[in-house]
Protein backbone atom coordinates (compact mmCIF):
# COMPACT_ATOMS: atom_id res chain seq x y z
CA UNK A 1 0.00 0.00 0.00
CA UNK A 2 1.20 3.51 -0.85
CA UNK A 3 0.25 6.64 1.00
CA UNK A 4 0.25 9.67 -1.27
CA UNK A 5 0.49 13.09 0.28
CA UNK A 6 -0.42 15.77 -2.26
CA UNK A 7 -1.57 19.33 -2.44
CA UNK A 8 -4.55 19.77 -4.77
CA UNK A 9 -4.63 22.92 -6.92
CA UNK A 10 -7.05 25.63 -5.76
CA UNK A 11 -7.44 23.99 -2.36
CA UNK A 12 -5.43 25.21 0.63
CA UNK A 13 -5.29 21.92 2.49
CA UNK A 14 -3.35 18.70 1.95
CA UNK A 15 -5.20 15.57 0.91
CA UNK A 16 -4.03 12.06 1.84
CA UNK A 17 -4.96 9.16 -0.43
CA UNK A 18 -4.55 5.43 -0.01
CA UNK A 19 -3.43 3.74 -3.19
CA UNK A 20 -3.72 -0.04 -3.20
CA UNK A 21 -1.28 -1.94 -5.40
CA UNK A 22 -2.07 -5.02 -7.42
CA UNK A 23 0.96 -6.65 -5.81
CA UNK A 24 0.18 -7.45 -2.14
CA UNK A 25 2.61 -7.80 0.73
CA UNK A 26 5.68 -6.39 -0.95
CA UNK A 27 7.24 -3.07 -1.71
CA UNK A 28 7.03 -1.62 -5.20
CA UNK A 29 10.00 -1.34 -7.50
CA UNK A 30 10.19 1.34 -10.20
CA UNK A 31 8.97 -1.15 -12.81
CA UNK A 32 5.86 -1.79 -10.73
CA UNK A 33 4.79 1.80 -11.29
CA UNK A 34 4.45 1.34 -15.06
CA UNK A 35 1.41 0.09 -16.93
CA UNK A 36 -1.51 -1.48 -15.12
CA UNK A 37 -0.05 -1.10 -11.64
CA UNK A 38 -0.72 2.63 -11.78
CA UNK A 39 -4.43 1.95 -11.85
CA UNK A 40 -5.29 2.12 -8.17
CA UNK A 41 -8.30 3.40 -6.36
CA UNK A 42 -7.76 7.00 -7.44
CA UNK A 43 -9.67 8.06 -10.52
CA UNK A 44 -7.74 9.35 -13.52
CA UNK A 45 -9.28 12.77 -12.97
CA UNK A 46 -8.08 12.95 -9.39
CA UNK A 47 -4.62 11.66 -10.29
CA UNK A 48 -4.23 14.29 -12.99
CA UNK A 49 -4.78 16.97 -10.36
CA UNK A 50 -1.86 15.86 -8.25
CA UNK A 51 0.90 18.34 -8.90
CA UNK A 52 4.67 17.90 -8.95
CA UNK A 53 6.42 17.10 -5.72
CA UNK A 54 4.46 13.99 -4.75
CA UNK A 55 6.27 12.10 -2.02
CA UNK A 56 5.41 8.42 -1.69
CA UNK A 57 6.41 6.68 1.50
CA UNK A 58 6.35 2.91 1.52
CA UNK A 59 4.61 2.05 4.75
CA UNK A 60 6.81 0.29 7.26
CA UNK A 61 9.79 0.10 4.95
CA UNK A 62 12.38 2.79 5.35
CA UNK A 63 12.57 3.30 1.59
CA UNK A 64 11.44 6.64 0.22
CA UNK A 65 10.31 7.02 -3.38
CA UNK A 66 10.43 10.57 -4.68
CA UNK A 67 8.98 11.94 -7.89
CA UNK A 68 9.34 15.44 -9.26
CA UNK A 69 7.21 16.41 -12.29
CA UNK A 70 4.45 14.06 -13.30
CA UNK A 71 5.84 11.21 -15.38
CA UNK A 72 9.41 11.64 -14.11
CA UNK A 73 11.33 8.50 -13.22
CA UNK A 74 10.93 7.48 -9.60
CA UNK A 75 14.23 6.90 -7.83
CA UNK A 76 14.52 4.86 -4.62
CA UNK A 77 16.65 6.20 -1.81
CA UNK A 78 17.98 3.90 0.88
CA UNK A 79 20.03 5.06 3.84
CA UNK A 80 22.33 2.27 5.01
CA UNK A 81 24.46 2.25 8.18
CA UNK A 82 27.07 -0.42 8.97
CA UNK A 83 27.78 -1.07 12.67
CA UNK A 84 29.94 -3.53 14.53
CA UNK A 85 33.37 -5.02 15.19
CA UNK A 86 36.31 -6.30 13.15
CA UNK A 87 34.21 -8.85 11.26
CA UNK A 88 31.71 -6.11 10.37
CA UNK A 89 34.57 -3.81 9.36
CA UNK A 90 36.17 -6.39 7.10
CA UNK A 91 39.42 -6.68 9.03
CA UNK A 92 41.34 -9.26 7.05
CA UNK A 93 39.71 -8.45 3.71
CA UNK A 94 42.28 -5.82 2.64
CA UNK A 95 41.81 -2.52 0.78
CA UNK A 96 41.15 -0.43 3.88
CA UNK A 97 39.71 3.05 4.06
CA UNK A 98 42.53 5.56 4.37
CA UNK A 99 43.24 6.38 7.98
CA UNK A 100 41.66 3.22 9.38
CA UNK A 101 44.71 0.97 9.03
CA UNK A 102 46.06 0.09 12.46
CA UNK A 103 42.83 1.30 14.06
CA UNK A 104 39.36 0.29 12.85
CA UNK A 105 40.47 -1.56 9.69
CA UNK A 106 37.37 -0.67 7.66
CA UNK A 107 37.67 -2.53 4.37
CA UNK A 108 36.20 -1.66 1.00
CA UNK A 109 35.77 -5.44 0.67
CA UNK A 110 33.55 -5.88 3.73
CA UNK A 111 30.20 -7.62 3.32
CA UNK A 112 28.25 -4.41 3.98
CA UNK A 113 30.27 -2.46 1.42
CA UNK A 114 29.84 -5.21 -1.18
CA UNK A 115 26.13 -5.29 -0.40
CA UNK A 116 25.81 -1.57 -1.09
CA UNK A 117 27.79 -1.88 -4.32
CA UNK A 118 25.50 -4.66 -5.53
CA UNK A 119 22.40 -2.57 -4.79
CA UNK A 120 23.83 0.41 -6.64
CA UNK A 121 24.68 -1.77 -9.62
CA UNK A 122 21.04 -2.78 -9.77
CA UNK A 123 19.72 0.75 -9.84
CA UNK A 124 19.24 1.69 -6.20
CA UNK A 125 20.36 5.06 -4.92
CA UNK A 126 22.07 4.32 -1.62
CA UNK A 127 23.51 6.62 1.01
CA UNK A 128 26.07 4.55 2.96
CA UNK A 129 27.68 5.33 6.31
CA UNK A 130 30.22 2.82 7.64
CA UNK A 131 31.29 3.33 11.26
CA UNK A 132 32.38 -0.23 12.06
CA UNK A 133 35.57 -0.64 14.07
CA UNK A 134 37.87 -3.52 14.88
CA UNK A 135 37.86 -4.47 18.56
CA UNK A 136 34.43 -3.08 19.37
CA UNK A 137 32.24 -4.91 21.87
CA UNK A 138 28.50 -4.34 22.21
CA UNK A 139 28.86 -1.57 24.79
CA UNK A 140 31.48 0.21 22.67
CA UNK A 141 28.89 1.07 20.02
CA UNK A 142 27.35 3.54 22.48
CA UNK A 143 30.53 5.42 23.37
CA UNK A 144 33.66 6.98 21.89
CA UNK A 145 35.94 4.18 20.79
CA UNK A 146 39.46 4.45 19.36
CA UNK A 147 38.98 8.20 19.08
CA UNK A 148 35.81 7.87 16.98
CA UNK A 149 32.29 8.99 17.98
CA UNK A 150 29.80 6.39 19.21
CA UNK A 151 28.72 4.22 16.31
CA UNK A 152 25.05 4.63 17.24
CA UNK A 153 25.37 8.35 16.46
CA UNK A 154 25.36 7.44 12.76
CA UNK A 155 21.74 6.26 12.99
CA UNK A 156 18.95 8.59 11.87
CA UNK A 157 15.19 8.49 11.82
CA UNK A 158 15.29 7.87 8.07
CA UNK A 159 17.84 5.05 8.19
CA UNK A 160 16.34 2.19 6.19
CA UNK A 161 18.89 -0.59 6.61
CA UNK A 162 21.38 -1.40 9.38
CA UNK A 163 24.01 -4.12 9.07
CA UNK A 164 25.50 -5.37 12.33
CA UNK A 165 28.06 -7.93 13.47
CA UNK A 166 29.06 -7.80 17.12
CA UNK A 167 29.44 -10.03 20.18
CA UNK A 168 32.76 -11.77 19.58
CA UNK A 169 34.70 -9.25 21.64
CA UNK A 170 32.22 -9.59 24.50
CA UNK A 171 33.53 -13.12 25.07
CA UNK A 172 37.17 -12.32 24.14
CA UNK A 173 37.00 -14.56 21.09
CA UNK A 174 40.29 -13.22 19.70
CA UNK A 175 42.10 -13.90 22.96
CA UNK A 176 40.72 -17.45 22.97
CA UNK A 177 42.03 -17.93 19.45
CA UNK A 178 45.47 -16.76 20.52
CA UNK A 179 45.49 -19.29 23.35
CA UNK A 180 44.63 -22.01 20.85
CA UNK A 181 47.43 -20.96 18.51
CA UNK A 182 50.10 -20.44 21.16
CA UNK A 183 49.18 -22.93 23.87
CA UNK A 184 46.31 -25.23 24.82
CA UNK A 185 42.75 -23.90 24.67
CA UNK A 186 41.00 -27.14 25.60
CA UNK A 187 39.59 -27.84 29.04
CA UNK A 188 39.50 -24.83 31.37
CA UNK A 189 40.03 -22.24 28.63
CA UNK A 190 37.06 -23.54 26.64
CA UNK A 191 34.89 -23.80 29.73
CA UNK A 192 35.71 -20.20 30.70
CA UNK A 193 34.73 -18.70 27.35
CA UNK A 194 31.58 -20.81 27.05
CA UNK A 195 30.48 -19.48 30.44
CA UNK A 196 30.58 -15.95 29.01
CA UNK A 197 28.47 -16.72 25.96
CA UNK A 198 25.01 -16.64 27.65
CA UNK A 199 25.54 -12.98 28.58
CA UNK A 200 25.79 -11.96 24.93
CA UNK A 201 22.12 -12.44 24.06
CA UNK A 202 20.54 -10.04 26.61
CA UNK A 203 23.22 -7.40 26.04
CA UNK A 204 22.75 -7.61 22.29
CA UNK A 205 18.99 -7.53 22.74
CA UNK A 206 19.40 -4.16 24.48
CA UNK A 207 21.54 -2.86 21.63
CA UNK A 208 18.92 -3.87 19.06
CA UNK A 209 16.31 -1.96 21.05
CA UNK A 210 18.53 1.13 20.98
CA UNK A 211 18.91 0.82 17.22
CA UNK A 212 15.15 0.64 16.79
CA UNK A 213 14.71 3.65 19.06
CA UNK A 214 17.00 5.75 16.87
CA UNK A 215 15.91 4.28 13.51
CA UNK A 216 12.36 2.97 14.01
CA UNK A 217 11.76 2.01 10.37
CA UNK A 218 15.09 0.30 9.73
CA UNK A 219 15.55 -3.31 8.76
CA UNK A 220 18.40 -4.68 10.92
CA UNK A 221 20.57 -7.42 9.42
CA UNK A 222 22.53 -9.16 12.20
CA UNK A 223 25.25 -11.43 10.85
CA UNK A 224 27.18 -14.27 12.46
CA UNK A 225 30.84 -15.26 12.41
CA UNK A 226 30.75 -18.76 11.02
CA UNK A 227 33.52 -21.25 11.86
CA UNK A 228 37.07 -20.18 11.11
CA UNK A 229 38.78 -23.58 11.36
CA UNK A 230 37.43 -27.01 10.57
CA UNK A 231 36.65 -29.05 13.66
CA UNK A 232 38.11 -32.14 12.01
CA UNK A 233 41.47 -33.22 10.57
CA UNK A 234 43.17 -31.57 7.64
CA UNK A 235 41.83 -32.35 4.19
CA UNK A 236 44.47 -34.55 2.57
CA UNK A 237 46.35 -33.83 -0.63
CA UNK A 238 45.54 -30.10 -0.82
CA UNK A 239 47.68 -27.05 -0.15
CA UNK A 240 46.71 -25.57 3.21
CA UNK A 241 47.65 -22.48 5.19
CA UNK A 242 50.56 -22.94 7.63
CA UNK A 243 48.08 -22.53 10.48
CA UNK A 244 47.09 -26.11 9.66
CA UNK A 245 50.58 -27.50 10.23
CA UNK A 246 51.04 -30.25 12.80
CA UNK A 247 51.52 -28.88 16.31
CA UNK A 248 49.67 -25.59 15.74
CA UNK A 249 46.07 -26.67 16.35
CA UNK A 250 45.35 -30.14 17.66
CA UNK A 251 42.14 -31.92 16.71
CA UNK A 252 40.94 -31.41 20.29
CA UNK A 253 41.56 -27.66 20.03
CA UNK A 254 39.72 -27.52 16.71
CA UNK A 255 36.76 -29.28 18.29
CA UNK A 256 36.82 -26.85 21.21
CA UNK A 257 36.95 -23.90 18.84
CA UNK A 258 34.02 -25.31 16.92
CA UNK A 259 31.99 -25.52 20.13
CA UNK A 260 32.72 -21.87 20.90
CA UNK A 261 31.82 -20.63 17.43
CA UNK A 262 28.59 -22.66 17.46
CA UNK A 263 27.63 -21.42 20.94
CA UNK A 264 28.21 -17.79 19.93
CA UNK A 265 26.13 -18.28 16.80
CA UNK A 266 23.29 -19.72 18.88
CA UNK A 267 23.47 -16.73 21.26
CA UNK A 268 23.22 -14.25 18.39
CA UNK A 269 20.28 -16.19 16.98
CA UNK A 270 18.50 -16.11 20.36
CA UNK A 271 19.00 -12.37 20.62
CA UNK A 272 17.53 -11.83 17.16
CA UNK A 273 14.51 -14.05 17.87
CA UNK A 274 13.83 -12.32 21.18
CA UNK A 275 14.12 -8.87 19.61
CA UNK A 276 11.87 -9.81 16.72
CA UNK A 277 9.23 -11.12 19.12
CA UNK A 278 9.15 -7.69 20.75
CA UNK A 279 8.58 -5.88 17.46
CA UNK A 280 12.13 -5.11 16.36
CA UNK A 281 12.64 -5.62 12.62
CA UNK A 282 15.75 -7.81 12.74
CA UNK A 283 16.86 -10.83 10.78
CA UNK A 284 19.81 -13.06 11.60
CA UNK A 285 22.05 -14.16 8.72
CA UNK A 286 24.68 -16.73 9.54
CA UNK A 287 27.15 -18.99 7.78
CA UNK A 288 25.60 -21.64 10.02
CA UNK A 289 22.33 -23.27 9.05
CA UNK A 290 21.37 -24.23 12.61
CA UNK A 291 24.33 -23.18 14.81
CA UNK A 292 25.77 -26.67 14.20
CA UNK A 293 26.15 -27.32 10.48
CA UNK A 294 27.37 -24.70 8.06
CA UNK A 295 25.26 -23.56 5.13
CA UNK A 296 26.26 -24.93 1.72
CA UNK A 297 27.74 -21.55 0.77
CA UNK A 298 30.26 -21.82 3.64
CA UNK A 299 30.62 -25.58 4.08
CA UNK A 300 34.09 -26.69 3.05
CA UNK A 301 35.55 -23.18 3.30
CA UNK A 302 36.88 -23.14 6.85
CA UNK A 303 40.63 -23.18 7.30
CA UNK A 304 42.34 -26.57 6.91
CA UNK A 305 39.65 -28.13 4.74
CA UNK A 306 39.87 -26.23 1.47
CA UNK A 307 42.29 -24.62 -0.96
CA UNK A 308 39.83 -21.68 -1.04
CA UNK A 309 39.24 -20.89 2.63
CA UNK A 310 37.01 -17.96 3.57
CA UNK A 311 39.19 -17.08 6.57
CA UNK A 312 42.69 -15.70 7.04
CA UNK A 313 45.36 -17.90 8.56
CA UNK A 314 49.06 -17.30 9.01
CA UNK A 315 49.12 -15.70 5.58
CA UNK A 316 48.10 -12.55 7.48
CA UNK A 317 51.51 -12.62 9.21
CA UNK A 318 53.49 -12.28 5.98
CA UNK A 319 55.41 -9.03 5.35
CA UNK A 320 53.12 -6.24 4.26
CA UNK A 321 50.00 -7.93 5.64
CA UNK A 322 47.85 -6.85 8.57
CA UNK A 323 49.46 -9.11 11.16
CA UNK A 324 47.79 -10.99 14.04
CA UNK A 325 44.71 -8.74 13.99
CA UNK A 326 43.52 -10.41 10.77
CA UNK A 327 44.16 -14.05 11.71
CA UNK A 328 40.95 -16.17 11.89
CA UNK A 329 38.92 -13.36 10.27
CA UNK A 330 36.90 -13.57 7.06
CA UNK A 331 38.93 -12.83 3.95
CA UNK A 332 37.75 -11.09 0.78
CA UNK A 333 36.09 -14.22 -0.58
CA UNK A 334 34.35 -14.83 2.73
CA UNK A 335 32.88 -11.35 2.81
CA UNK A 336 31.69 -11.69 -0.78
CA UNK A 337 29.93 -14.94 0.15
CA UNK A 338 28.33 -13.31 3.19
CA UNK A 339 27.11 -10.34 1.14
CA UNK A 340 25.52 -12.70 -1.36
CA UNK A 341 23.85 -14.60 1.48
CA UNK A 342 22.34 -11.35 2.78
CA UNK A 343 21.09 -10.40 -0.66
CA UNK A 344 19.48 -13.75 -1.23
CA UNK A 345 17.91 -14.37 2.16
CA UNK A 346 16.97 -11.37 4.18
CA UNK A 347 16.70 -8.02 2.46
CA UNK A 348 13.22 -6.47 2.37
CA UNK A 349 11.31 -7.58 -0.70
CA UNK A 350 11.32 -4.08 -2.13
CA UNK A 351 15.10 -4.00 -2.09
CA UNK A 352 15.26 -7.55 -3.37
CA UNK A 353 13.26 -6.40 -6.38
CA UNK A 354 15.97 -3.88 -7.18
CA UNK A 355 18.62 -6.59 -7.53
CA UNK A 356 16.61 -8.84 -9.81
Amino acid sequence: MLVLIARIPNRPHVRTFTWSSAIPDRMLSPSDLDGSHQKGELSMTTRSRIIAGVMCFIVGGGLMWAATPAGAQITPRLNVVALGDSTAAGTGAGNYQPGTEQTCYRSHNSASTILVKRLKQRGAKVNFVNVTCSGAAIADLRKTFKGEPPQLNALRRDTGLVTLTVGGNDIDLAAFGNVCLQGDCTGAATTAILERVPGVAPTLRGLLAKIKQRSPRAQIILTGYGRAVTDGPNTPDVALDPICDAGVLTEEERASGGRVFAALDAALSRAARSAKASGINVRFVSPYRNSTALRPEFAGHSLCESTTPFYRGFDALAPGQEGPVAVLHLNQQGHAALAQLILRQTLPTGIRALKS
